[in-house]
């Protein structure tokens, strides 16, 4: 399995985590100390953490996962170069 399949499939987990972590934990408390309604400082600061940490691991999971697009691109064009087929590069 390569590198970024597993960075890919470590962060996807973590993120699945945190997020089932906040829909478990702190269903109906918004991530900031300013709402409507009173919110426990303790739901605010873990909601605030986890939603981060789904923020974060979201991320990491969308780059690696266009990371390995592009690589899977440049290989399959340097495939097609060497079948003989004509590409863009070869007018």
């Amino acid at each position: 399995m390569s590198s970024g399949w597993k960075v890919f499939f470590l962060f996807a987990t973590l993120f699945a985590i945190a997020f089932g972590l906040e829909r478990t934990l702190v269903p109906d408390v918004v991530p900031i100390a300013f709402a409507d309604e009173p919110q426990p400082s303790w739901a605010v600061q873990t909601a605030f953490v986890l939603r981060a940490l789904e923020l974060m691991t979201g991320s990491v999971t969308l780059i690696a996962i266009v990371l390995m697009l592009g690589v899977w691109a440049d290989r399959l064009r340097q495939v097609q170069g060497k079948s003989g087929r004509p590409t863009i590069d070869s007018h």
